[in-house]
């Protein structure tokens, strides 16, 4: 095994390249780790490898963006180099997804040409809970797989759906039982049969048989906004995705990644989404007590006593009590 960076490492087995990701505690998509996935894909790609897998360590696969390089100074390569590498490969790409593949991390695997997943995994662009859509092709390649109507369901709720029902839609290929081991020999053997059955390197962004159900139907995307009209009323994230699914029905995918493109910066930049974002933080910022860790030891507390009954001693015995 070949340490590419601190986070990335390139194994050889069998003609097969793999590729794992090591960034705890979520393989999130910072600098260093699209630096490592676009260097590993090069390399990979310029070997005389048959195939190549993509496989994290740790609890989950590449759960996200690192959402806190959003608005900063651009570091390390751009998702969407590290994206055509993958996408643009000659040789199969297989995604082995364990955990959660969450925004970026989707538009990463859906860049591959194949994925699989074990039964507890979960996919999902939840994006738009922070005022944002998929920024990376999401939503032009999710239609694509799974159908405009479930694009549509996933992208405006932000739902994290099972393994069962991703393969139901198509997002994913086949589902592996077992540990992560287990993930990372099925990934192989899926490739090795790729190379063996030579399985069609198949681009997400060529499939329009589904978007092409959608193609000019008004009244599909004009139901659809009143079904979700009371829930996100004042909220422009929704709209906005909806507004790209319809880009993904309706033209090609380049000209429909120029409409993501335009409506998600226009979304980063503006009030709601940055309040939606200094929230989720300041959410997370609460939960933690300086000087309480996860090493922190628990104390048995069998009794306690509270003065008052008013909302802050309401409030300490419900969480006593819970």
């Amino acid at each position: 095994m070949t340490a590419v960076n601190d986070v990335t490492d390139l194994s050889y087995a069998d003609g097969i390249a793999v590729i794992t990701l090591d960034s705890p505690p979520v393989n999130a998509l910072s600098a260093v780790v699209r630096d490592g996935l676009h260097a590993a894909f090069a390399e990979a790609n310029a070997s005389d490898t048959e195939a190549i897998v993509l496989i994290c360590e740790g609890r989950t696969f590449i759960a996200g963006a690192d959402i806190s390089e959003f608005g900063g100074k651009p570091q390390g390569k751009p998702l969407s180099e590290v994206q055509e590498q993958i996408e643009g490969s000659s040789k199969p790409v297989v995604a082995a997804i364990h955990g959660t593949a969450l925004g970026g991390g989707l538009e990463v695997a859906l860049c591959a040409h194949y994925r699989i997943a074990v039964p507890s995994a979960r996919c999902g662009l939840p994006e738009v809970n922070l005022g944002l859509l998929p920024g990376a092709g999401g939503t032009q390649r999710l239609p694509r797989l799974t159908g405009v109507p479930k694009a549509l369901e996933m992208m405006t709720s932000g739902r994290h759906i099972p393994t069962g029902e991703a393969l139901e839609c198509g997002l994913v290929d086949e589902v592996v039982d077992g540990d992560l081991e287990a993930l990372r020999a099925a990934a192989v053997a899926f490739a090795e049969r790729a190379v063996t059955e030579n399985m069609p390197l198949a681009r997400v962004r060529d499939r329009n048989e589904k978007v092409a159900e959608a193609k000019g139907d008004t009244e599909l995307f004009a139901n659809f906004r009143k079904s979700i009209a009371r829930k996100t009323r004042g909220f422009l994230a929704p709209e906005y995705n909806v507004q790209c699914a319809e880009a993904a029905a309706n033209l090609p995918f380049e000209e429909g990644l120029a409409v993501e493109r335009k409506l998600f910066v226009e979304l980063l930049t503006g009030t709601q989404s940055a309040a939606q974002r200094y929230y989720f933080f300041a959410e997370r910022a609460a939960n933690k007590v300086p000087g309480i860790d996860k090493t922190t030891p628990l104390v048995d507390i069998q009794k306690c006593g509270v003065l008052g009954a008013g909302t802050m001693g309401g409030g300490i015995a419900m969480n006593f009590a819970n």
